[in-house]
Parts: C-alpha cells; structure tokens; sequence
C-alpha cells in the first residue's frame, strides 16, 4: 500500500514526526477500509472519505488524517485542521488526552472540540 511521503505529509503532520507517524497509520488504516483519499491544501490535511465505519460521530481525526463518510464541508474541514494541530503539538499522547477529556467532559464540553471551534465541528451551542 502506498503511502504518500514529501510535503503534503510534512505539512498534514505539522511538522510533527509523532505526528507524522500516526498520520503514515491513519492513512493504512483509511485505505485498507476503502476511503477515497485526498489532500486538501487549503487545511493542509488528508481527507479521508467514503468510510462507513472506523471513526466516531461524523467523522474522527488521527493524526493529519480525517476519517469520515462525507461530511467535508470547508467549515467542518478548518475544526479538523485545528485537531491535527493538536496531534502535532501533543504528539502520541493526544489520543489518550482527548479521551480522557472525551470522557469527563463529552461533546461540546470537550476542550479539545472547543478549542477546535464547536460551530465548525456541528455542535450545537
């Protein structure tokens, strides 16, 4: 399976080498269940589309990946970019720091998804 590497990988992870290495798995893991994916350079992620499963809610951000079925409006696109911001600057222990705040605050109460932009990501506020 194809990987992409260069810039749009550099610029998906931030920079970031932990991020870049979940982004390398979320893009395995996008493939190996069917998404389409592309880069959006305006956000400068890769967009991972046409999944019926294997992400939460209307769509889940690993790394500098965003899994989803088809919700990629610009707007939902720009709180995704903001997540993988946040994999950049928290590396491999993002994951486990937003479920635990997943789990003690949920949704819209999440400081990570507010810090994404709540309105961005579909929350009602």
């Amino acid at each position: 399976m194809n990987v992409p590497s260069g810039l749009p990988l550099i610029r998906a992870s931030r920079g970031s080498a932990q991020a870049a290495f979940v982004t390398r798995v979320a893009l395995i893991y996008a493939r190996a269940l069917g998404a389409d994916v592309t880069f959006d350079d305006e956000f400068g992620i890769f967009v991972a589309s046409g999944m019926r499963h294997g992400f939460v809610r209307g769509g889940t951000t690993l790394g500098g990946v965003y899994l989803t079925r088809r919700n990629t409006t610009r707007a939902v696109l720009r709180h995704e970019a903001i997540h993988a911001d946040q994999w950049a600057r928290h590396g491999l222990t993002f994951g486990p720091k937003y479920l635990c705040e997943e789990l003690r605050h949920p949704g819209p109460r999440n400081a990570f998804e507010i810090e994404a932009g709540l309105e961005d990501g579909g929350y009602r506020v």
